[in-house]
């Protein structure tokens, strides 16, 4: 039964006393202090001391005493409100008389969930590590509220702001640099001047390496949404456990995180981007007339099959490292996707990958001639290398010249140089599964294959993110789109075509009716042909 009691007190002191009235003194000689508590003659004045209330709860194990106790408020009114407050928590299953703080419920929180995978333990750890406890971490568990997420997010905008205003200063210290060296290399006559201008460039060299430290990445608005994310999934557990009452981070109102949308490089784009050296979107395609120009560019690579298979089958970086031979039939034209390698801090795990991303993916016939001239290939260099040194046996398909695996991080380094050398507008290694599902869907292909291809759980997510509107299509829908409206005539005009002169009479067009018959205006739509 809820029955709170309500008691003011203060912080006022007065001189203790033994039993038959003489003062206690402490070693130094000097009267020792107690406090009065609700034993202060001043309590009956109004504004002294703070107001506190109690209730008992159901007894606990072995008929232990359970009393709730708060205090601090200024009116017995905020007392009464704090108290129903509480009640409310308790009977909605939360631990109102723990002392633990959010920090120890969130490390306890991560070590319970053995489940997860590699990469999402990461970044949930990540996310405790560099924001959740250190905003969060000091308060306990019974005094967490929507103030305190909302304060999270507030000091993440401020140290947002502090941040750009460090990188802007990085950039002036960049150019300083650059114009540094610039005068460097041009400087001419004595060698005074020269030198000069070295140890100019060395200063300015210097001062930006200063200035580099500490640098910190902005923190985006989908980063602030994934933080929200792993705290909602913390607090949900912790209502399932008992802990909490409330999913606080469920009544955020975050800045709006728009997914990035894939476009394709359009002439227009690429001349831009020539001037200027921005990218129009982080998420960049090519047209197929490009995409044959970086292929041509790089039939002499080593490693041009596995390029030529990212871009045609659309694997992730890490399922094309941890591909064995033992997964692929060149004879069947097919290869199976049942593992992976994660990279977390450059470290390599491998993993088994979801459940919807093992699927086989068939093998077109020039990918599947690359992937038999790579076998070729690798068969010589292990010849070579099991002389004066020795070949490592992975058994993956792509490897080092001395057997080793492919990192993940150095494959997209390498991709990345390519694309640089070949001077085309530049594109992520990622950025060829985009590409992959947009040539499927310029080459007619149904959106269900190239979902079960991509190893995705639905159509939805391959139709919004996997798939860019090429020219072509947008110019084929257009056509479609005008042939669709029967005409039974039509006057082209053209740029050399002289317009008629004023006074000629205008040319009627018979209508047409459905029955065949003219003259009769049509007054609905006439059959389509």
């Amino acid at each position: 039964m809820f029955d709170p009691s309500y008691y003011r007190r203060c912080a006022c002191k007065a001189p203790a006393v033994d039993e038959d009235g003489s003062p206690i003194l402490t070693a130094g000689g000097k009267p020792r202090m107690r406090m009065l508590d609700a034993n202060c003659p001043k309590l009956p004045q109004k504004g002294h001391g703070t107001w506190y209330c109690y209730f008992e709860l159901e007894a606990g194990e072995g008929g232990k005493r359970r009393r709730v106790r708060r205090g601090g408020f200024a009116t017995r009114n905020d007392a009464k409100a704090k108290a129903e407050e509480i009640y409310r928590d308790v009977m909605g299953g939360a631990d109102v008389l723990s002392d633990a703080s959010v920090g120890e419920d969130l490390h306890n929180w991560i070590k319970r969930k053995r489940g997860l995978a590699r990469t999402t333990r990461h970044g949930y750890e990540e996310h405790i590590s560099l924001y959740l406890e250190p905003h969060l971490g000091h308060i306990k568990r019974r005094d967490v509220r929507l103030r305190h997420v909302e304060a999270l997010y507030d000091a993440i905008e401020r140290e947002n702001a502090e941040r750009l205003l460090h990188h802007a200063k990085v950039v002036e210290l960049e150019q300083a640099r650059d114009a540094a060296h610039a005068a460097w290399v041009q400087a001419s006559g004595k060698k005074e001047e020269r030198r000069l201008a070295r140890q100019a460039y060395l200063a300015a060299n210097a001062a930006l390496r200063e200035g580099r430290k500490g640098k910190r990445k902005i923190t985006s608005a989908a980063t602030m949404h994934r933080i929200n994310a792993t705290l909602s999934s913390f607090l949900g557990n912790g209502i399932k456990r008992g802990e909490y009452a409330t999913n606080w981070a469920a009544m955020v109102e975050l800045p709006a995180a728009k997914r990035p949308k894939a476009l394709v490089w359009t002439p227009e784009r690429v001349e831009d981007w020539k001037r200027t050296g921005q990218k129009p979107s982080p998420v960049m395609v090519w047209t197929p007339e490009q995409t044959g120009q970086f292929l041509d560019f790089i039939c002499y690579d080593r490693l041009y099959g596995m390029w030529h298979g990212f871009i045609f089958r659309g694997p992730r970086r890490g399922e094309m490292s941890a591909l064995p031979w033992t997964e692929v039939s060149l004879s069947g034209s097919w290869f199976r996707i049942s593992a992976q390698v994660v990279e977390v801090a450059y470290r390599q795990y491998d993993e088994a990958p979801k459940q919807d991303s093992v699927r086989t993916v068939t093998l077109d016939s020039l990918t599947r001639d690359h992937w038999q001239d790579w076998q070729v290939t690798q068969a010589n260099e292990r010849e070579q290398w099991s002389g004066e040194k020795a070949w490592v046996e992975t058994n993956r398909v792509w490897t080092h010249e001395n057997g080793e695996p492919l990192h993940p991080d150095w494959i997209s380094r390498r991709f990345n140089r390519l694309v640089e050398l070949s001077g085309l507008p530049p594109v992520r290694l990622h950025d060829t599964r985009h590409l992959s599902a947009t040539l499927a869907l310029l080459g007619g292909a149904d959106i269900k294959v190239v979902q079960v291809r991509l190893g995705h759980s639905s159509r939805q997510i391959t139709s919004d993110t996997y798939t860019s509107v090429l020219p072509q299509l947008m110019t084929a829908e257009a056509e479609s789109t005008s042939a669709v409206v029967p005409r039974t005539s039509q006057k082209k005009a053209s740029a050399n075509e002289e317009p008629d002169e004023p006074g000629a009479p205008v040319q009627e067009v018979a209508q047409v009716t459905p029955d065949g018959d003219e003259g009769e205006p049509n007054e609905g739509f006439g059959a389509a042909a």
